[in-house]
């Protein structure tokens, strides 16, 4: 893809911040679209998993036939940038998924759901990327129990993995989507042009 061609990125728009993750994609000039169903991810240069709730996600993706087909294009290299839920989604394991829950794949990753604490946890504090401040949205957080070695750890919160990256993936237990800070989406996009 030519460096000032802008990527199709879609948003996985079966559940959660559907609408915040179009308009931040627009603002770092990718051309954004929902996707629902298996016949739409042909068109797509990268992929969006929102916050959410993980398990909803999964059966959700279940129903509308899109598990098996975004695990297969995931696998094959389609980049891909989960936040919250779609962190969870784009975890290898989980740490406490519920009976039989299933992921997408993708990052070499352990991540336990709602490693923060329930809703009333919810929290907004500052964490450092790559030597600066941004300012991070956590609702019912999950975060990293392990990562792999060929995952990078972006960032952290008091010890906690809370943002990583494994080739063409890049997963956030945070909502960047949620703040009006756009370099997590500048990244990701970078990232689906081949050049970061």
């Amino acid at each position: 893809m030519p460096a000032n061609a802008a990527p199709v990125i879609g948003v996985l728009a079966l559940q959660g911040d559907v609408p915040e993750h179009l308009r931040a994609l627009e603002d770092v000039g990718a051309r954004p679209v929902t996707v629902r169903r298996p016949e739409e991810l042909h068109q797509l240069d990268g992929l969006v998993i929102p916050g959410g709730e993980s398990t909803t996600l999964w059966r959700l993706s279940v129903a509308f036939d899109m598990l098996e087909p975004l695990r297969k294009l995931i696998a094959s290299g389609l980049p891909a940038f989960g936040s919250c839920a779609g962190m969870i989604m784009l975890a290898d394991r989980l740490a406490d998924g519920v009976a039989g829950q299933q992921t997408f794949g993708g990052i070499d990753m352990t991540v336990r759901r709602n490693a923060f604490g329930r809703q009333v946890d919810s929290f907004e504090r500052d964490i450092d990327i790559d030597g600066a401040d941004f300012h991070a949205v956590f609702i019912r957080a999950p975060w990293v129990e392990q990562a792999g070695p060929a995952v990078d750890v972006v960032a952290q919160d008091r010890g906690r993995i809370v943002a990583v990256r494994q080739g063409v993936c890049l997963a956030t237990a945070f909502h960047p989507e949620l703040t009006p800070d756009r370099r997590i989406h500048e990244l990701f996009v970078s990232m689906v042009k081949g050049t970061s």
